[in-house]
């Protein structure tokens, strides 16, 4: 991110400014890792890596050792060599996707490069790894242990791989130098392969289709160059997917087709099988509440590239008031912007964190409208850096005092912690009223499953007491939310002892009579 710049008045001063602030960015993405894992998501996928850890198998993923072939493997590689480095833990679980989180906005910072120039001296370039470092739809999904992160970094790096290419070969780079672009085509497709394993087809289909309407919007047909890359690119693309796609197969053959081809792409795209049901235009105010707190900017970008649009021909065109010819670098965008847009809005399931691949050309957008906005005076320059660096200091002083305690009640960490600091460390748990989701990770070996692998949920004592006497047990640990609490505690064939609770599930020892 650091770059040699001076300031406006001729002092170096700025450039100390952008290391400072790479500096904190490093800082508060590592910052706050170790809180319990919440949700449905990170515990999983959290337990599933841990379980592949353990057995020694980068391939095939399990969950309580039932097969979980919902996702690839990317994440559970990444959660595994922080488990042999760190150890298995929370913040082993989320390393990986804080790391593609900072890559991800450091690969912004080089299309911001190369959109200026390398012999144009302004700071653009750190302006958009700021914004993008700074905004909330990053350092959230770069803090969690789930999937769509783990997309948006190579996907991000492709598509700045392609930028790259596209310059070069536009400004005749080729002419001089007939080897400059390829280097950045490998790249691109490279990534591409990276992308297919971290979250399956969207990987190939995004980058295709964005390179793809970035050349209808630019009017101009792909170079030659480009055309008779996508053979050779193509197969690069697929040698570096079938690094686990090959072995996966060999390993589970049509089982693995169905259930992660089949169920977890088409059918979860075409249907709302997996009950993430939204409205069509959900995606449209999630975005731009990921730019916080640049959301203003981001709409002005909009604005501006709307009254582009609709621009009569006869108008005088203003000068350009940006340090680049900012033309490729926003159609480019513009063209990242809609293909998730109106890939995932047609899609029948919805969840927040879909959309993230297109987060990042929100931010360029939105990157050059706070650049234009910092670039009139000083003041404004203090101010938006201020903003900045408020940003990220509240993210570390939410990690460190707030967020822990907010999430007391969507976790069952400590509730298991308690029974095991009081021996009952082998003991079955049952899931009675409830499905405890971040049981996977903490509960782990322990859990009732249903024939299908997926927690079991019982709806009555007599259920508990028939799952004891199949388990030849005469204890066990029940989950159980608080209102239903008096079924154990009254009951006359149970005796109950409440060991902890978080103000919605209480964790209860249970002895039959």
């Amino acid at each position: 991110m650091p770059e040699n710049t001076k300031t406006s008045d001729g002092k170096p001063r700025a450039n100390l400014v952008w290391i400072a602030f790479a500096l904190i960015i490093v800082v508060v993405y590592f910052t706050g890792l170790t809180i319990p894992l919440v949700g449905p998501d990170e515990p999983r996928y959290a337990q599933v890596a841990r379980e592949m850890f353990l057995r020694g198998d980068w391939v095939t993923p399990t969950l309580g050792g039932f097969d979980w072939f919902e996702k690839p493997a990317l994440l559970y590689w990444l959660e595994i060599v922080s488990y042999k480095i760190f150890g298995v833990s929370e913040f082993a679980a989320r390393c990986g996707s804080a790391i593609f989180g900072l890559l991800t906005a450091f690969s912004l910072w080089i299309i911001g490069k190369a959109a200026t120039g390398e012999k144009t001296a302004n700071d653009f370039p750190n302006w958009l790894a700021v914004v993008a470092a700074s905004s909330i739809g990053l350092i959230v999904f770069s803090r969690g242990a789930s999937f769509d992160i783990i997309l948006t970094f190579p996907v991000t790096a492709a598509l700045t791989a392609f930028f790259i290419f596209d310059r070069r070969v536009e400004q005749g780079s080729a002419g001089k130098n007939a080897f400059a672009p390829y280097p950045p085509l490998f790249f691109f497709y490279f990534f591409v392969g990276v992308a297919l394993i971290a979250k399956g087809l969207v990987g190939i289909v995004f980058p295709f289709a964005i390179v793809g309407l970035y050349h209808l919007l630019a009017r101009r047909m792909p170079s030659k160059m480009l055309i008779a890359s996508l053979f050779w690119g193509t197969v690069l693309s697929l040698l570096v997917a079938s690094v686990w796609y090959w072995p996966m197969y060999r390993a589970n053959g049509w089982k693995f087709i169905d259930e992660f081809i089949i169920q977890h792409h088409f059918q979860r795209y075409t249907s709302n099988k997996y009950q993430h049901p939204q409205p069509f235009y959900f995606f449209f105010w999630v975005l731009p509440l990921m730019t916080l707190p640049w959301l203003p900017f981001f709409l002005a970008a909009i604005w501006r590239a709307v009254k582009g649009i609709f621009k009569r021909k006869t108008e005088t065109v203003q000068p350009e008031d940006l340090p680049f010819s900012s033309s490729p670098l926003l159609l480019f965008s513009t063209a990242w912007l809609l293909v998730p847009l109106a890939f995932f809005s047609l899609s029948g399931s919805k969840l927040p964190g879909y959309i993230l691949p297109a987060l990042p050309a929100a931010l360029v957008l939105t990157a050059t409208e706070v650049w234009r906005f910092a670039a009139r005076s000083q003041t404004r320059r203090i101010a938006l850096q201020t903003t900045a660096f408020l940003m990220l200091a509240g993210i570390v002083v939410a990690a460190k005092f707030f967020i822990a305690p907010f999430l007391h009640e969507e976790t069952v960490k400590h509730l298991i912690d308690t029974a095991n600091s009081k021996g009952y460390t082998s003991e079955k748990i049952l899931n009675l009223h409830t499905l405890a989701h971040s049981a996977e990770f903490y509960g782990a070996g322990r859990l009732l499953r249903e024939p299908d692998g997926k927690q079991k949920r019982l709806y009555g004592v007599s259920e508990v007491i028939a799952e004891m006497k199949q388990e030849n047990t005469d204890q066990t640990l029940v989950l159980i939310p608080l209102v239903y609490l008096s079924q154990l505690t009254k009951s006359d064939q149970l005796d109950a002892q409440v060991l902890d609770d978080n103000g919605d599930l209480a964790i209860v020892l249970v002895r039959l009579k």
